[in-house]
């Protein structure tokens, strides 16, 4: 039979048929509650206003939610006003097993994101030794029926908020949905030592995760280039992305034929771009 924790895909719903089983108890996929904060952000589609930029975040956090096996819960924007920001929350909280928020969570943010999610549970705001990402909340609000429902409070630079969720959210959803986590396969991606093909600074200290592009040469040694710029506001570095290299907050930089752990993304990217000279 299947162990618990077993994903349910085509040849397993076979298999269950095959032992006649019309029905079998599963976790459901989570739902995810998504909020993007800030007077300053516009829906895609919307026309473009002078001083305001589109909300990346809330569409590329949802594309990861089911990604990874949740359903996603676009709310509006919430603006920067306590009321506007609980109301928001609340809604989301009504039907969410999680609500992730982009923004807000930095020191030195406007204070009432801080303020309004410090009222609605217990909030812990932390910093995190990677890059890119470094502040994060995490904790529990109360939803309008009693329940507890987790939080987890990313930053609002794009690529930052991807990283982090990649980092915490994935696991957050996994434990949702019941994956064993003695199952390392499905909560780890693969990870290999890759060979730099260009030297990879990292300037303060901190973990950082380099967007990148894995290939095997004809050896079958693994060996990884950048995206292009690596910051944080750079959607196209995760965009052309299929592996992270990862230097360690200890190490300045990987030179150009020293190795690195290389985490695989199980992804298409698009084209790369070019070499550069």
């Amino acid at each position: 039979m299947l162990p618990r924790g077993t994903v349910i895909i085509p040849a397993t719903v076979g298999v269950l048929a095959s032992l006649g089983l019309d029905r079998v108890r599963v976790h459901r996929r989570p739902r995810v509650a998504i909020l993007s904060t800030g007077d300053e952000l516009l829906r895609p589609g919307e026309p473009r206003e002078p001083g305001k930029i589109y909300d990346a975040n809330a569409f590329s956090l949802a594309a990861q939610v089911r990604a990874f096996g949740g359903e996603p819960h676009i709310l509006d924007v919430a603006r920067d006003t306590i009321e506007a920001l609980t109301a928001r929350i609340r809604e989301g909280l009504a039907d969410a097993d999680l609500l992730v928020t982009s923004a807000g969570v930095s020191r030195g943010d406007f204070d009432v994101v801080k303020t309004v999610l410090a009222a609605e549970g217990e909030i812990g705001f932390w910093t995190v030794r990677m890059k890119p990402g470094k502040p994060l909340a995490f904790g529990a609000l109360r939803a309008p029926d009693g329940r507890l429902v987790p939080h987890l409070g990313l930053p609002g630079n794009p690529v930052s908020a991807m990283m982090t969720f990649e980092l915490f959210g994935r696991p957050a959803l996994f434990k949702l949905l019941g994956k064993l986590q003695s199952d390392a396969d499905a909560w780890q991606r693969p990870t290999v030592r890759g060979i730099a093909l260009e030297r990879i600074v990292n300037s303060d200290g901190r973990r950082f995760y380099a967007r990148c592009i894995a290939s095997q040469d004809s050896e079958g040694r693994w060996q990884v280039r950048l995206t292009g710029p690596q910051g944080s506001g750079v959607l196209t570095s995760m965009a052309y992305a299929n592996a992270y290299a990862v230097c360690p907050e200890d190490r300045p930089a990987v030179e150009v034929g020293e190795e690195c752990d290389v985490i695989l993304v199980d992804r298409e990217a698009p084209v790369p771009p070019p070499l550069r000279g």
